[in-house]
């Protein structure tokens, strides 16, 4: 488990490691029921119908809103993230992240649009791995790869919502139990993932998982971002900065090869403030691959740091930006790549390639089959911990970068 409360933690961000730790001590408490409501003095969850699942479950849509107004918006498909309202440097509100028109367009539209990814986010190569001497064959979906834990993974499942008490906010916790075998994984994961709002204006995600039998796992949220706003267009202008010294390269398939190396003199090294499309039509053989970024960034963590600073993100016209920390060790940052006009978003406008980036905090890609790589085993009577935090600010109110 980690240590959320290290100084280090502290000094990087302030109250952000106290925070962590007391998101761990309540991820798991919850309700009977979830009635909305005032959760403090000003910040709410509400939640409302939003339709009936293919399998005939319902679903709700919740909303979270702190002292200062800023929104966010969730389903309990697949804690899906409809909408994130920031406002800009005028004090503006707008939507953020990408999302969809209909519960059916979730369920059914590739994208993984705003939800929780798992039980492995990423790709596994050959959509195979070896554990404890046992080869489990998974589902193949994208090409001969298993992609986000397989076509039917938890992003399209139904998860049960509870409101959970948070000093600093209003949060809820999304509890979901896969089956052993389930996309041909391994054992029985219960799996807990707590929303928190708080009103220093942080989204804070927290994930605590079991099993009851060896399995791997790895978990994301899938949030397309665009500070201009979704709809707004292209995101090629806005800065990226990634708090990495290294990569994992890909093959033309897309796993890594399993190398770790330096972005040093490629288009991969955004460790100072870079508009996102300044290289993203380089020839560099990785940009090919992947049609743009979709890369596995290894973040920089330091001896006692328990959690990472993995990225700001800036938009100069609104004056919006997000900066991400993580208990993770890495984050792929996606240029909506395979985005090309064939969907209509929340928008009312078609997306297209770089109308939105990621900063999907994980585990290495394709770790059950590279030795090298951070392990993704889980094994009874573990219990699995992971903090993401995205911080909302503008220009006005932006702190220093960690050093």
């Amino acid at each position: 488990m980690i240590d959320s409360t290290s100084h280090e933690c502290l000094r990087l961000y302030g109250k952000l490691g106290a925070s962590i730790a007391r998101a761990f001590a309540f991820a798991v408490a919850s309700e009977a029921a979830i009635t909305g409501g005032t959760a403090n003095a000003a910040a709410t969850l509400d939640h409302a119908s939003y339709g009936t699942a293919q399998g005939g479950q319902a679903v709700d849509i919740f909303t979270m809103t702190n002292d200062h107004g800023l929104r966010v918006r969730f389903l309990s498909l697949g804690g899906v993230i409809t909408e994130i309202d920031v406002p800009d440097r005028a004090g503006r509100l707008d939507n953020i992240v990408l999302g969809l028109k209909t519960l059916k367009e979730y369920e059914t539209l590739p994208g993984h649009f705003g939800a929780i990814t798992g039980r492995y986010a990423n790709r596994i190569g050959g959509a195979q791995f070896t554990l404890g001497g046992q080869t489990y064959h998974l589902i193949a979906n994208n090409g001969a790869n298993t992609l986000h834990g397989g076509p039917n993974a938890l992003d399209r499942q139904v998860w049960t919502v509870s409101p959970t008490q948070a000093p600093d906010g209003i949060a809820a916790t999304l509890s979901y139990v896969s089956k052993d075998g389930d996309q041909n994984f391994p054992g029985t994961l219960t799996t807990h993932v707590t929303y928190t709002l708080t009103n220093d204006d942080e989204l804070r995600i927290d994930y605590l998982a079991s099993t009851d039998k060896d399995t791997v796992i790895n978990f994301t949220n899938h949030s397309y971002f665009n500070l201009a706003g979704n709809g707004s267009g292209s995101v090629a202008d806005q800065m990226l900065l990634v708090n990495a010294d290294r990569y994992t390269p890909i093959a033309p398939d897309l796993i890594p090869t399993g190398e770790i190396a330096q972005v040093d003199g490629t288009p991969l090294d955004f460790r100072q403030m870079m508009p996102i499309g300044a290289r993203l039509h380089s020839a560099f053989q990785q940009m090919v691959y992947a049609h743009g970024y979709d890369h596995n960034f290894v973040l920089n963590q330091r001896p006692g740091d328990s959690i990472t600073f993995a990225a700001r993100a800036y938009d100069a016209r609104t004056g919006r930006a997000i900066d991400c920390f993580t208990t993770e060790p890495a984050v792929q940052v996606y240029t909506s790549n395979g985005m090309n006009g064939s969907v209509v978003g929340s928008s009312g406008t078609t997306y297209r390639q770089t109308e939105a980036f990621t900063l999907e905090t994980q585990h290495f890609p394709d770790s059950p089959n590279k030795p090298n790589f951070p392990t993704t085993a889980l094994k009874p009577g573990q219990d699995f911990h992971s903090t993401t935090i995205f911080r909302f600010a503008t220009d006005a109110s932006l702190p220093p970068l960690p050093r």
